[in-house]
């Protein structure tokens, strides 16, 4: 697979850059020149003989510039059982959520199947749930005329994303309008936070594996649950987990952490890009995949421990610092990773094994938040609280559940025996013997029947069908008749009691 700065994107800002608070550009570096000319690939003329181009499995153009390297290949008979295995759970998928999320996050770090991968991304961020929530609201947000004053700024950063896929690789192409539909309608939903230049690879990714309507969701659920406060006004939340980066890597690395210090290198000079595109303009296209499954399913954490595994077998040893003497080699350092270290098997390995948790990380955003009201004041930004992942994200926001449908209750007569009760029910003749002192005692065995046989009836029309036979005689009546009607009310009564008690098992 081709893998170059072109089909990422321009590259991050350069060592002496600065964002200067804006959100409109991450500020392109030299290649992005070159990066323009490559997306004239979308000219008609260039754009009709596309389809002689080679595509690899993953759309991108071969051979436009370079190869990746060799990808791991997963047997086809591994993919089939893990492919089966992640249908039963994305047909199950809240009953594996409550009971065996630990299951998931292993087969996440695995790697979910490249068919499922789009649907599983939807049920991990809780994209799916969002979408059930607000029927029709996407529609409303994609016929509505958007801000011009984003609008122009999306037209111009479109042509820009993954040129080199063949999605995007067309100048007003079905990718590139989707992505336009996708980040106008979030100028829309979120007003308030507009449009941010790092959005747009995030979209881009996102439509590559689902419809518009699909990846609109996702989006929201990346900036509002996973990255909250990142692509705000201020950049002030990105700029809070670049120092809480920072001070993970003294613990992870002290000799990276050491020389960094020394330099007086800002952490927003190597981490701004990593952590708002989520390495997806820095990592090859396999190892981008990996991270996100993990990412989806355990949230952040996953960004910072790849951002210090990077951090540490970049700068990690005296002999790697031998060609950092100053800032510049220093960032250029970074900038050119070694392609080992980005190689889809050995970064998840490491990024598995690499023992930052989620209460660090919280801990740390304690530690680094009060520092900054302490030197800068209150955060102009209010954004939600982050939530670490697929299972905090169904917790605080749960799908909705099916409504239980009613169903006919049938009451017991009271002389009818529970089934399973300890008593031992009457013989027939008992009953028939009592029915008949009853008849006699009232004198009206023709006329009116006995308040528990009209019980008895009210319930057997109820639950059993009418039937146009005249009602017999008590006294004359034929011992199998009755023997056959108790037996038919029991028979109701124990349909019914199934029928309750499945009901409350199911509540």
């Amino acid at each position: 697979m081709a893998k170059s700065r072109g089909e990422n994107g321009p590259r991050a800002p350069a060592a002496g850059g600065s964002l200067s608070g804006t959100r409109e550009s991450l500020v392109p570096g030299p290649d992005a020149t070159a990066a323009d000319e490559l997306s004239s690939l979308g000219s008609d003329s260039e754009a009709n003989g596309f389809a002689e181009r080679r595509i690899d499995k993953f759309g991108f153009i071969v051979g436009s510039q370079g190869a990746e390297g060799a990808l791991e290949e997963v047997p086809l008979e591994v993919l089939r059982q893990r492919e089966s295995k992640w249908l039963d759970m994305l047909n199950n998928w809240d009953k594996w959520m409550a009971k065996k999320h630990k299951k998931i996050r292993l087969r996440c770090q695995k790697g979910i199947p490249p068919s499922l991968r789009g649907r599983a991304w939807q049920y991990l961020s809780g994209g799916k749930v969002k979408l059930q929530q607000n029927p029709g609201k996407f529609d409303d947000l994609d016929t509505s005329p958007g801000d011009p004053k984003w609008l122009d700024v999306i037209e111009r950063d479109l042509h820009r994303q993954f040129p080199f896929h063949e999605m995007f690789v067309s100048r007003g192409g079905h990718g590139q309008q989707d992505l336009f539909r996708v980040l106008k309608a979030y100028t829309l939903y979120r007003p308030e936070e507009g449009y941010c230049q790092a959005q747009a690879p995030i979209a881009a990714v996102l439509l590559m594996h689902m419809p518009a309507e699909q990846a609109f969701w996702c989006l929201v659920q990346i900036c509002e649950k996973y990255l909250p406060g990142y692509y705000s006004e201020k950049l002030e939340a990105i700029q809070l987990d670049g120092e809480i980066l920072f001070s993970l890597l003294q613990k992870v690395s002290p000799v990276a952490h050491k020389h960094l210090s020394q330099q007086k290198i800002d952490p927003l000079l190597y981490m701004t890009e990593w952590f708002m595109c989520a390495f997806s303009r820095t990592l090859p296209w396999s190892s981008v995949l990996r991270v996100w499954d993990m990412f989806f399913c355990e949230g952040v954490k996953i960004i910072f421990r790849v951002g210090l595994v990077l951090l540490k077998h970049a700068l990690g040893s005296p002999e790697k610092l031998k060609a950092c003497q100053g800032q510049y080699e220093t960032i250029e350092q970074l900038r050119s990773l070694s392609p080992k270290v980005m190689q889809e098997a050995f970064l998840v390995q490491e990024v598995v094994e690499l023992p930052v948790t989620e209460r660090q990380i919280e801990r740390e955003h304690l530690i680094q938040l009060r520092r900054w009201q302490e030197t800068r004041g209150e955060l102009q930004c209010h954004s939600p609280p982050r939530l670490h992942g697929a299972k905090a994200i169904l917790e605080a926001e749960p799908g909705p559940r099916p409504t239980l449908q009613p169903s006919p209750s049938i009451r017991l007569p009271p002389d009818a025996p529970l089934p399973g009760s300890k008593g031992k029910s009457k013989p027939s003749k008992q009953v028939q013997k009592e029915q008949r002192k009853q008849a006699k005692a009232s004198g009206q065995q023709d006329k009116n029947p006995t308040p528990s046989q009209a019980k008895v009836a009210a319930a057997a029309g109820d639950a059993c069908p009418p039937q146009d036979v005249p009602p017999k005689d008590p006294v004359h009546q034929d011992p199998q008749d009755s023997a056959s009607q108790n037996s038919a009310h029991h028979h109701c009564s124990q349909e019914s009691l199934t029928s309750q008690e499945s009901e409350d098992t199911y509540l």
